[in-house]
Order: C-alpha cells, then structure tokens, then sequence
C-alpha cells in the first residue's frame, strides 16, 4: 500500500538542483516537493559491495543529502566482476574509501559519513540510530540480523536484498510502519539464521556480477519511495528474482506469531544518534563550502531585442483565451503585436522559455528569458517574477508550456501559452 513520506522537505532547490535532478522534477509523482524530500534524507548503506554499489551510486545520482557507507574490508581482484563503484586502482583499499572517492564525484553537494566497521548485535546502534532508512548489502547472516533487530528495535524502516547464483530476494522491513500497513521483519522471512556453514557463500557457490547492478537498482528505488512517499512499497512483500530464466515474481509476507520477535518494550521514542564509540574510525566528508549558489533575479539568460524604428504602433487588445482546463492561448501573431508594444512600454508581461538550454541556444523569441521547464517547477524557478505581471510561456510546441502554466498558475501568476510554441511562431 502508497505509504506517507518519511521526511519533511528540505530547503528550496537551487537553479543548479533543478538543472541536475530535472527529469525526477518532471514526474509528478516527486516534483519539487519529493526531491527536497529526498536531498534532506539521511541514509545509511551497509556493505560497499555487490549491492552497496548500484545502490550508493544511484542514491548519489538521485541527490540523497546525507549518505553513510559502512564496511570494513578491503577491495579485492574478485571483488571487480560485480563490485563495479571499485576499479583495478582500488585493489587493497579499503571499500568506504574507494566508494566515498566515487561518490563525491557523483553528488560533491552530498555529505559522505565514512564507518570502517563491521556491524554486529553490540554495535549496529550506535551506526545506524538517527538515520532515515538503512539499506542492507551485506553478505553474511551475523551482520544481516543485527541490522535488522536494529532497525527492528530502533523503528528505521529496513531496504534488504540477498543474492544466491542467479536468484535474488528484495524487502522492506518496518517495525513501526504508520497505520495500517502491517509490521514486518526479516524474522518473518527467516525467523532465525541458517546453521554456520550450511549455506555456501558467493566464494563457494559464486553469483552473476550483473544481477548485483539489477537488485541494487531496486533497492534504491525502495528507499527513494519511502523517503518521498511515492508509490507502493515492498512492504509485506517479498519480490523474486530468477535472472537464469528472466522471471520476476512475488510473495505476501505477513508477521508470522512463531518468530522471535524485538520485544515491544524496546520500541520507545525516536533514538538519535549517540557518538560512536572512542577511537572509532569515522570519517566525514562535507559538501564544497557554500554549496551551490542560489539563484538570483536576472540571473537567467535573456535575449535583447533592438529597438523597432518608426513610431510607437498603438496598443492592442490582449487577445487571449482561456478555457476552463487550462490557461490562456495567445497566437504567434498577437504575440507579436504585443512584443512591439511592449518595446514602446504600451505592454506589460513576461515571456518565458521552458526549454532546454541547448534549444534556446539554437532559437529563441526575442526578448523571452529561460527558465527550463524543471526549475520553472519550482520555488526558485519563479524568483524575481512578480505575480501581478501576466507571464506567457512558450516551448517547442505547447506541452511543457502548458504544464509550467499550471505551476505557475497555483503559484498566483495569470499565465498565457503560446499556441504552437515556438514552431509555431517561426512558421507565422
């Protein structure tokens, strides 16, 4: 079922954000306000491995703001057929070097929180507590079960996935999920770890490098939709991967009474994160000084035309026409008149492109300023614009016009699109 998103939105995006992360800014379904979501969230990755590395690249890419890499071995020459976040360059690093090296370079906005450890039953608290979500890419039972008695006891909702040879299995486990999903744990799925020695690791029994690339992405994607509240999590499911014959199918999971579970009176108030322990190896790396700039008015590019010769021609009425299921349409020639007029200050408005950059680079009305359609969705698209001024947008044909308008629209701005677009306009 849709769940409520874990974490309240972050500061307005930047002209830079919104350059970046614009075909997420495009999806209804996170906008604006999930992606401030997902840059305030903080995530917790353990293991740098096969999973840890589809899964830390991606959160990067997606702009996660705070991200922490827990893992306490060292990249190996085997490791390189599924491990990709680490190179031939990397071989005796340790791996939360190596994946902070090539995350900064991903997102150098994102804050990188390095633990060179190996979680267990008696540590995993001090790791894990203050964290959003915990994303589970490790590849041994002891590990495995901390984490999740953990997160069990701490009320963090749980990504985890486990890899055999050609098979996969992907969840997410909550102890604490808002009503009325049902809680669930690893201990549902497997109430207790098999025997030591009775299940073959990766080293015995080997796994496809590229199944790794494939259940990290979905991992990701699991912690991307509770962070922003975004479509329906695995909770209570569990989905199956057979990559030797191309099948993806699911089971329910539902508690099971028999398991062990956390007992109920650990589950308290939010935990914060107490310091880690004396002379534990923590390293924080935090974004450049200053971040991003913000935007600023005028800081968009415009183009100037020259003044017309002759006399001033006389205003026109403002041919317009709104429907009721959307905004005012204004036809290449009207718009015409009406830049003349403006020229002569007879006319008042703003005419903005919602293109691409590289396409108003290529051709433009004269005269219109760019704001690309992902940061015309957002707050600080719309800086130093003044809703008392009508604003007519145009694209290539009408379509992102159109849906600037509507934002523009609820943000109080009358709006008017170009009918055709700039297409339109240079066939007039």
């Amino acid at each position: 079922m849709p769940l409520p998103p874990l974490v309240a939105p972050g500061p307005p995006l930047t002209r830079a954000d919104s350059e970046r992360l614009a075909r997420h800014l495009m999806l209804p379904q996170v906008g604006e306000d999930g992606q401030r979501r997902i840059m305030a969230a903080k995530v917790a990755v353990v293991g740098a491995g096969g999973l840890g590395s589809p899964v830390l690249q991606y959160l990067a890419a997606a702009g996660v703001g705070t991200i922490a890499i827990i893992d306490d071995d060292v990249v190996e020459r085997s490791n390189l057929q599924r491990q990709v976040l680490h190179t031939v360059a990397d071989l005796g690093r340790r791996k939360v070097d190596s994946a902070a090296e090539k995350i900064a370079e991903i997102a150098p906005q994102a804050t990188l929180i390095k633990h060179a450890v190996r979680l267990d039953a008696y540590n995993a608290e001090q790791y894990l507590a203050g964290y959003d979500v915990v994303l589970d890419g490790t590849d041994n039972f002891t590990t495995r079960y901390a984490v999740n008695d953990t997160c069990a006891r701490l009320g963090i909702p749980l990504v985890w996935a486990s890899i055999f040879q050609f098979d996969a299995q992907i969840s997410v486990f909550w102890s604490r999920p808002p009503a009325p999903a049902t809680p669930v744990t690893l201990r549902d799925l497997f109430p207790q770890a098999p025997p030591e020695g009775s299940v073959p690791s990766c080293v015995e029994a080997g796994v496809l490098g590229v199944l790794c690339g494939q259940v990290g992405s979905v991992m990701a994607a699991e912690a991307l939709k509770l962070i922003a509240g975004f479509g329906e999590p695995l909770l209570g499911r569990v989905l199956v991967v057979d990559a030797l014959n191309a099948r993806w199918s699911e089971i329910p999971l539902r508690p099971a009474a028999s398991t062990m579970r956390v007992p109920p009176a650990t589950y308290g108030a939010p935990v914060t994160a107490p310091p880690p322990p004396p002379g534990a190896p923590v390293t924080v790396v935090p974004p450049p000084p200053g971040g991003y700039p913000a935007p600023t008015a005028g800081a968009r590019p415009t183009v100037g035309p020259s003044p017309a010769a002759g006399p001033p021609p006389t205003a026109p009425a403002h041919a317009t026409h709104a429907t009721p299921s959307g905004p005012g349409r204004i036809t290449p020639a009207e718009l015409n008149r009406r830049l003349e007029a403006r020229r002569h200050r007879q006319d008042d408005f703003e005419l903005v492109d919602v293109r691409d950059p590289v396409e108003f680079a290529q051709n433009s009305i004269p005269g219109a300023q760019l704001i690309p359609l992902s940061f015309a969705l957002t707050e600080a698209g719309r800086t130093g614009l003044d809703t008392g001024t009508e604003v007519i947008l145009y694209c290539k044909t009408g379509p992102r016009a159109d849906r600037a308008a509507t934002a523009f629209e609820r943000a109080g701005f009358k709006t008017t699109v170009l009918a055709g677009g700039i297409d339109a306009w240079e066939a007039r």
